[in-house]
């Protein structure tokens, strides 16, 4: 489901590709998660670039595989492996850079802006379509890219946000104007970060972290997905997927 690759200078090049839209699955989100923790061990490591192959980065988490699991074994697996996938990336002692192209979606979201440098075709959708799917959770995450009234707004509406509006706001560093320069723009961003000096930068990286509190994020986001569980409970979360996968609300990465 991915490749990864580790090039001169020090750059752990991982690629996503699950086609048709990269949609997320629970095996996906833990072995993304694994190789992530994996790096603390691996001092050769200077910098992770994260993208992926095909039309876009990520079409969301995959809907199909929530409904085809038992009981509530898929939402609770996609939830836990989300958050395993967040930290991984956000604890993770070097840099880790994400090159978005095409489409971002639900879990692609709170997947790019879990990554320290995000780099973005100008096209591409950010949508958080949460509500559409009787989820709840994804703040914690978005608001690392947008303000906090943007970011309601989003969720609320499920409308996409174009890559150019958040790189206004500062939540994307580097915009390139087609999808097939995003991987070269990642990687020349991931070779500026790895030119520096590594026992340095994996410093920084710790410091940053305690700036920004992301230890706090693992209770935040675990608060956050509770709602989604009642909603669950409900019944309300499987009437939006069944939405999705019968037709009724067309597919975000479309």
């Amino acid at each position: 489901m991915f490749d990864a690759k580790l090039h001169d200078g020090g750059i752990l090049e991982i690629v996503i590709a699950r086609p048709p839209v990269n949609a997320f699955s629970i095996g996906l989100l833990e072995e993304l998660a694994a190789r992530f923790e994996r790096i603390a061990g691996e001092p050769d490591v200077r910098c992770a670039l994260l993208r992926s192959d095909g039309r876009g980065f990520c079409g969301g988490g995959d809907v199909k595989e929530v409904e085809a699991l038992a009981g509530f074994e898929g939402i609770l697996g996609h939830a836990k492996g989300s958050l395993r996938l967040s930290l991984a990336m956000m604890r993770c002692p070097v840099p880790v850079v994400a090159a978005v192209h095409g489409f971002c979606v639900g879990i692609g979201v709170i997947t790019a802006a879990s990554a320290d440098v995000i780099v973005a075709a100008r096209e591409t959708r950010f949508v958080l379509a949460e509500i559409d799917n009787g989820a709840t959770a994804g703040a914690v995450q978005a608001l690392r890219l947008m303000p906090e009234k943007r970011v309601r707004a989003a969720m609320m509406t499920a409308d996409p946000i174009m890559a150019q509006e958040i790189h206004g706001y500062g939540g994307i560093y580097e915009l390139v104007d087609t999808n097939e320069r995003v991987a070269e723009c990642g990687m020349a961003v991931a070779a500026r970060i790895a030119s520096k000096q590594p026992a340095a930068m994996r410093r920084l990286k710790e410091s940053l972290n305690n700036s920004s509190r992301v230890d706090e994020i693992a209770a935040l986001y675990r608060a956050e997905i509770s709602y989604t569980y009642e909603l669950n409970i409900m019944g309300v979360a499987q009437d939006g997927r069944q939405d999705f996968l019968t037709g009724k609300r067309a597919g975000y990465a479309d």
